[in-house]
Parts: structure tokens; sequence; C-alpha cells
């Protein structure tokens, strides 16, 4: 009984928390530990909420630097606490604005940046000492970071302050996003670069963001999810090890990035389970000895997948039950996706509704009174454990395989994903899975709402920007860095700091894609069938 009552006021605080008089009903469970301690299945820290709520960090970026600089500042002015950059494609794929192959695509998908001078523009009155920033960029996750650097100097930042994340998870992109490059080999080498730079220059900023959320986009399950995400995650602890780092050096500053999906008990069950495993991966596999080494920290964003075109104001219902399921599973941040996303980029007041979402979740529910509301629960307890252990057995098949990048290479993870989504679509077909306005309860005259609209003018001006930058600069020195930076690529320097170079004298990112690719080729995926 002594334990209980003190468990009991561990975890309650809410003045509107039911106190019973009897609490023999009240089961302690002795096997799942405490919150903040291994194996962190309850939250890793020992308070979560009730000392600090989540990062309300909301993904925002779209036509040049100047537009996307007004919606972050719009954002930060009405109580969004973190900044998350979306990059449009050309950026993401390592070709400049002027591309051919970017035609009709700068500044659709996010915002365009070809050079430092976009950076700076984008940041224009905003502090990066005050403010922590997550870049969605993977590919082109080098050069990005480099130019966030170069900015936060110009304002007067030391780089050991700056605090923030990048995406930088490549191995995802061969398994379902496909805005990759360069092969897996010459990308790894990238990654490894990264975590050694900043586990020296930039102690506060996360090197990684491993990401479940696109792979669960691309049509995985919630223990695909987690599997494969997994299976990366050891796969780049594997390789920072095998260039002479530390576990307990780098490891901290590994971060996660998932999913909330619409099955509200299976995705807090997933967050539990996740924190469950990657705390025994790296003390059980990797002889982790610093906790925070052991601790899963990730941010969540409510599911794209999930939003419809028909009826979208339910949209706002489905993204409401998902950020509840992060929040009650422990997220240290979090992107509530707006109304209209299945239909264009979130316009002003949609994206306002979003963030009304967590701050109501955060501010008027109660759910952050309680350390971890759900523990205890045997449908859930439950569940984590089941999720679990079918994440070890996919962990243990894809070992057999020798690794992500093996399975990778022979296409074994994508077509486990792509069998996934077939059987889900297939679900939804035959009305065995049910989604409201779509295959049921559905209107015959849908109600048009304003749309995001990206003005045609903006591909050209953005491309006259890029030949500003280019009529001004030491070309000479440009094309002097560059050439350094092809013949380091295929040598075993560390490729960051030359990178930071070239960006400080304004080489654009296809610029500097284009000196790697000499180096490292370019990736030709296995067709799967």
């Amino acid at each position: 009984m002594d334990k209980v009552t003190e468990y009991y006021k561990l975890v309650t605080k809410s003045k509107y928390f039911f106190k019973p008089d009897d609490l023999s009903h009240f089961r302690f469970e002795r096997d799942l530990g405490q919150p903040g301690a291994y194996p962190f299945t309850r939250g890793i820290y020992p308070e979560m909420y009730r000392t600090r709520v989540w990062t309300m960090r909301q993904y925002a970026g779209f036509g040049d630097a100047d537009a996307t600089n007004r919606r972050f500042r719009y954002l930060l002015d009405k109580g969004q606490t973190g900044l998350s950059v979306a990059f449009d494609l050309p950026t993401q794929m390592g070709l400049d604005s002027d591309d051919p192959m970017a035609l009709g695509e700068v500044g659709r998908t996010g915002v365009a940046i070809d050079t430092l001078k976009d950076m700076e523009r984008l940041f224009d009155q905003i502090d990066l000492g005050k403010v922590s920033t997550s870049m969605t960029i993977n590919s082109t996750s080098a050069i990005l970071l480099a130019m966030y650097r170069a900015v936060g100097i110009k304002q007067g930042v030391d780089p050991r302050l700056l605090s923030g994340t990048i995406q930088n998870d490549i191995l995802k992109e061969y398994e379902a996003r496909n805005t990759y490059i360069f092969p897996p080999r010459g990308s790894m080498r990238l990654i490894t670069d990264i975590f050694e730079y900043c586990s020296k220059e930039l102690p506060k900023w996360n090197t990684i963001s491993i990401s479940g959320y696109h792979i669960r986009e691309a049509g995985a399950t919630a223990v695909q999810e987690l599997a494969f995400t997994f299976a990366n995650a050891i796969e780049y602890v594997r390789a920072a090890i095998s260039r002479g780092l530390d576990v307990d050096d780098f490891a901290p500053q590994l971060s996660f990035f998932f999913v909330a999906q619409m099955n509200l008990f299976e995705e807090i069950a997933k967050f539990r389970a996740a924190r469950r495993l990657w705390a025994k991966i790296m003390k059980e596999k990797f002889n982790a000895k610093n906790d925070k080494s052991m601790t899963l920290r990730f941010h969540v964003q409510t599911a794209g997948s999930s939003l419809t075109l028909q009826q979208p104001d339910n949209n706002i219902v489905r993204t409401t039950i998902e950020a509840l399921a992060a929040a009650l599973g422990g997220c240290q941040s979090l992107h509530t996706n707006s109304k209209d996303e299945a239909i264009a980029l979130p316009t002003e007041a949609s994206a306002l509704t979003a963030l009304r979402t967590q701050q109501i979740i955060a501010f008027e529910t109660g759910v952050g009174s309680v350390v971890d509301p759900c523990g205890g629960s045997y449908y859930i307890e439950n569940l984590t454990s089941r999720i679990e252990a079918e994440v070890e057995e996919y962990l243990a098949r894809i070992e057999e395989m020798g690794g992500a990048i093996k399975a990778v290479e022979t296409g074994f993870i994508q077509k486990e994903i792509q069998d996934s989504a077939y059987e889900d679509h297939q679900e939804v077909e035959s009305k065995r899975k049910l989604v409201v306005g779509v295959n049921s309860f559905i209107d015959k005259e849908e109600e048009e709402i304003p749309v995001q609209r990206i003005s045609p003018e903006l591909e050209s001006k953005q491309v006259n920007y890029l030949k500003e930058i280019r009529a001004g600069r030491d070309q000479e020195k440009v094309n002097a860095i560059l050439a350094r930076l092809s013949k380091a690529a295929q040598e075993s320097d560390n490729l960051v700091p030359i990178i930071c170079e070239a960006v400080e004298a304004y080489a654009s990112v296809g610029e500097i894609t284009g000196s790697l690719r000499q180096a490292f080729g370019k990736f030709r995926p296995m067709v799967t069938i």
C-alpha cells in the first residue's frame, strides 16, 4: 500500500483528479519502472508535462524566403514555441531554382533555398539564439545545416548555442520517400560526418531525426513504422561507431520523428513501446552507459494521409484525436496538420486553427497534469508488449539480411511497405475500413474552402535572386572550394567544414551537390514487384 500511495502522489496533480478514499484497487506495475528511468516506457522525464509542455513546432514553408518568414513570425506571435521548415522539392533534391529539372516545382511544396542569402532572408528578425528550429531536409542536410550555422554567426550567436534538428535520415528516403541523390554508402558518409562535426562544434543540435513518419505515410503498419525506423537507427549508430566515435558522445544528439495516426490506443502503445525498445537497443546492443544515450526523444506530426479532400472540416477532428494520442504517448514536440492540407498548402487561418488545437489540448484538457495517464491500463500495456514483440521479430529478420542497408538494397523494406499500403487500400475500397466522407456518410455537395496558392511569378523571381548572387560573389573562390570539396569526398576527411566554407562564399545548393555527386555518384533504385 505504501508504494501505491507513493505512486498515486507522483502522478496526480490536477485539482479535478478524482481521489477515492480506497486505493486498494490501484495496481502498482513494478515491471514498468518509473517515469524518467530506464527503460523509459512511462516517459523520459520524471514529471513530463507537469514541468513543461511539449514544444509546439508547426511545420511551415512555401514560396520564397520572404513569404515563409512572414508565416514564421505570424505563428510565433500566436504562441508557437519552435520552428519547423518545409523546403521545396528542388532544395530537397539538390537542384537550384534555375535547373531545368526544377521547372514548375520552385516554392511549391516548401520554401525555395538556393544560397545563404535565401537563408538570411528566411530568418530575418528571428533570433536564432532564442528559438529552436527543425529542418525537414535529408540529402542536402549538411548544406542547409551549414547555412543555418552561418546565419546564426551573422546574428552574433555562438554555434555552440544553436538548438534544433535536421532530419538527415537518408535510409528512409530509399525506403519510402525518394528524395535521395547519392547511393547509400555516400549518403551514410555525410551523415557520420555531421555526427562527428556537431558533437564538437554544435553540441546542442540534434544531428538526425530518424523518421518513421514517412514510412508510415507510405503505407506501413504501426509495427513496421517502428521496426524499419529502428533498423535504420541501428545502421546509423554502427556507422558512427565504425568511424571511431564513442556511442555516448553522439547518441544523446539522436532524435526521432513518428506519426500519430487515427487508432488512438494503438498509437499511444506504439510510443510507449518505442521508448522501451530504444532503451534496450542502446543498452544491450551498443553498451551505452549514459542515460541520455538510451532516451528516445521524439517529435510527432499528425497524419497527413488521414486527411481527406472531402468534408475538410472533419480533418480538424482527426487532427485533434491524433494530437491527443501524441500527448498521451509522451512526445517532446508536436506538429498538428491543418484541415486544408489534402487540398493545398495551409492558409494562415487554417494553420492558426491547427496551432490552437495543440494549445487547447495542452492547457484545457488536463492531460499534462498526469505524468503517465495510460500507465497500468491492461489494454494499453498488453498492446505495448505485443507491438514490442512484433517489432523485435522484424529487427531480427533484418539483422539476418545484414542490416538496413542490405534490406534497402534488396528492396525488402520497400516491398513490405508497398504490400501493407495495398492491403490498407483494399480495406477502404471494400468498406471494411470506413472513412467518413470518403466511403461512408458522403455528402452530395461539397463546400468550397479558401486555398493557399503560389504565384506563378515566384519562380522567375527566385531565379533572378540566384542570378544576382552569382553575379556579385567571388567566383574564383567558389570554384576553388568546390574543387576541394569534390576531392575531399573521394578521401576520408570530414566534409562539413568545407561545406561551411562553400556556403559562406555563397555557393549554391545545386553547385555543392554537384561537387559531391562527382565523387559519390547517383543512386538508381531497384524495382520491386
